[in-house]
């Protein structure tokens, strides 16, 4: 028997390998059936060159588990080692690069597996000690045995092995326990070695006999060696991409479509990207992608290692330039994934490109299940905005579809304003503001459906690219100012605006979060008498403060709407009517009185002008602020009168209600209060 030292320079090395990935332990067993599998293809390299005359017949991998001995043997038939080879690579090289990982990456166990080649190591973490019983493929070689119980001592000894190969036996300590669990090992074993390259079996399939579930003598082989991803596009058909989802994603909806990467030049790069249907709002649905490298499982957790509105996306992605490791933080920083990050954007971009191209009509169908991701994409990375621009669509009312340049050309002659803008009209919600959509139409504008959760992300965007454009929509202001052709006319005085104000707001809702502000403006016989708006920037403002938590202080802003009164209707025109000769006889003294007092307070402060403070009479001055208390004392009666003008106006408040009731805004007590009134009007 020969023993000897590891050749490491600290004896931190097996605690840190023990503690390595603590959240992600299982992952040992991918580590030693990769190393398996790579023994047994490198064995068939071999063979295919003549350079051995090992058989690579039935060449696979077995898991075993002995729960009566706490052993987890992984064995392969594959290339073997020699004792030289075993001290070579096993006690020297990887060990080499341990001492660079104690030096360099002490802080961050997690670079360790993978990336200094000591994926056999991570046996360490579960095991007491660790046997490699192996024989080579060399002609004249005899079977040895290492073993090592997590010190730098070792041992090495002749050994009785059948064939050529390599088996890890790994004796679980009492931490790891559940490593002895068939059902657990399994669920590594589907995890991280489904798809591996040579057979991987594990146990005996089982069938239902006499109502139990017993075992058969045909292996139970857990991997998929050639899966759909490892095939040329042309060798495969709808129905295969299909299959494989299911494969993937048993419970998942049937997919959009697919995009197929096959790339050899600038780096190597395979696999299936499947796009989902996400409907009206982004369904962040983390570890959809599965990460592999050679077929080895890699990650399913790609934020930060793929474009963000990639991970919207399903299916697998595979190169061996992206390093087996499991660490996402050296992944994130690794150049070579960012060029396939970057080589995927544009494939993706590609391939929506041609399908708009081929075949629009079915593009459109699938426009509604499509435009969450387009929109996000545009949104979070902007060379695939640029790239979206050529298949970006806009949907009508009329559920037509149009790109950016079809409906610039559509609406340019009709909906260009006084500024010359472009003014493009939109609804986020057709059932509610159907009012306001059918004004705009009766108008001869179009309307767009904006309609998901990023539409208010997405209008700010176009308009800060297209500065000559603008996004309004249809119920953020009158019709008349939607569109402005010249400059708006002022209908009513700022007095005459004061004075009816109150009338109105004292019937608007006191409590439930709304500011209201009154406006007038004469929309005619037929338009509505009270139409409620919500200010363009102010709510998309809101709108981003609940989407962003950044800008909170918007999205805690109370609602502020306008309540614009419709001056030219005849309903309104009552109320206007009504104020004027049934309001308390004192209003008409508090007027007078009023006007008076503005009137000698002007020709006072006239009086001043081009005088000093000190050149004007004492008197004067403290006649003055006289006036100021008595015009706030009459201002204040003037409004207190009004109010209680329009809270006994049955008429006023009924279509201020109308208006809430037209805006889904009516509930509870004060809608049971208007259909009663209704009915008394209605008398």
């Amino acid at each position: 028997m020969q023993k000897g030292k590891i050749g490491v320079s600290s004896d931190n090395l097996f605690p840190i390998i023990k503690k390595f990935l603590y959240s992600d332990h299982d992952i040992f067993l991918r580590e030693i059936v990769s190393n398996a599998v790579d023994a047994t293809q490198k064995l068939k390299t071999l063979a295919g060159r003549g350079e051995t005359k090992a058989s690579v017949e039935d060449a696979k991998v077995r898991v075993s588990l002995d729960e009566a001995a706490k052993t987890i043997t992984v064995s392969d038939n594959g290339i073997g080692m020699t004792a030289d080879e075993i001290e070579k690579y096993i006690n020297q090289i990887a060990f080499s690069g341990a001492n660079e990982f104690l030096e360099k990456y002490e802080s961050d166990a997690n670079a360790i597996i993978g990336h200094f080649g000591l994926g056999f190591y991570s046996s360490f973490m579960i095991s007491d000690k660790v046997e490699i019983v192996t024989k080579s493929h060399k002609e004249g070689s005899t079977a040895v045995k290492w073993s090592c119980d997590g010190s730098p001592e070792y041992s090495i000894e002749e050994a009785d092995r059948d064939g050529v190969g390599t088996d890890i036996i790994m004796y679980v300590n009492d931490d790891s326990k559940e490593f002895l669990e068939k059902a657990r090992l399994s669920e590594i074993l589907n995890k991280y070695c489904k798809f591996l390259p040579v057979p991987v079996v594990f146990g005996k399939q089982t069938e239902w006999k006499d109502g139990q579930e017993v075992e058969t003598e045909n292996d139970n082989q857990i991997n998929e060696v050639s899966p759909a991803w490892t095939k040329a596009p042309v060798d495969l058909k709808e129905e295969d991409y299909a299959s494989f989802y299911r494969k993937l994603y048993p419970m998942g909806d049937e997919p959009l479509f697919n995009i197929h990467l096959n790339v050899d030049y600038p780096f190597n790069l395979t696999g299936i990207l499947y796009f989902p249907k996400l409907k009206n709002s982004i369904e962040v649905q983390k570890n959809k992608i599965q990460l592999y490298s050679n077929q080895v499982f890699v990650t399913d957790s790609v934020e930060g290692i793929v474009p963000e509105f990639l991970t919207l996306l399903h299916g697998v992605i595979d190169s061996p330039d992206i390093p087996l490791n499991v660490s996402r933080s050296y992944l994130q920083s690794d150049s070579n994934v960012k060029k396939i990050s970057s080589h995927i954007t544009k494939k993706v971009a590609d391939r929506l490109q041609q399908l708009f191209k081929d075949n629009r009509e079915d593009f459109e169908k699938k426009w509604d299940d499509l435009k969450i991701f387009i929109e996000y994409g545009m949104l979070t990375d902007e060379k695939f905005a640029e790239r979206a621009m050529n298949f970006f669509l806009f949907k009508n009312t009329e559920g037509k579809y149009f790109t950016f340049e079809e409906y610039e050309k559509l609406i340019k002659e009709n909906q260009t304003n006084k500024d010359n803008s472009l003014v493009y009209l939109y609804t986020s919600n057709l059932d509610e503001q159907y009012t306001f959509v059918q004004t705009a139409k009766d108008k001869g504008y179009d309307v767009l459906i904006m309609d998901n959760v990023l539409a208010t992300p997405l209008l700010n965007k176009f308009e800060q690219k297209y500065t000559d454009k603008r996004f309004v929509r249809v119920d953020s202001d009158v019709i008349e100012n939607l569109i402005q052709k010249e400059e708006a006319k002022e209908e009513l005085s700022w007095d005459e605006k004061e004075e009816l104000s109150p009338v109105f707001q004292a019937v608007c809702p006191e409590s439930n979060g709304v500011n209201y502000i009154v406006d007038f403006k004469d929309l005619g016989e037929s338009g509505q008498p009270i139409v409620i708006t919500r200010n363009e920037f102010m709510r998309r403002m809101k709108d981003m403060g609940q989407l962003q938590g950044g800008m909170s202080m918007y999205g805690d802003l109370p609602e502020s709407l306008n309540l614009v009164v419709n001056t030219g209707h005849p309903l309104v025109q009552k109320v206007l009517e009504a104020k004027e000769n049934k309001m308390d006889p004192d209003f008409a003294t508090i007027k007078d009185e009023l006007t008076a007092k503005k009137q000698e307070r002007q020709e006072l402060e006239k009086a001043k002008e081009g005088k000093q403070d000190e050149e004007v009479p004492a008197a004067d001055k403290e006649k003055l602020e006289d006036l100021g208390k008595s015009i706030t004392e009459l201002e204040q009666q003037k409004r207190e009168k009004l109010i209680d003008f329009g809270k006994k106006n049955k008429l006023t408040k009924q279509l201020v209600d109308l208006a809430l009731l037209a805006n889904g805004m009516l509930k509870g007590e004060a809608l049971d209060q208007f259909v009663r009134r209704s009915v008394d009007l209605i008398k």
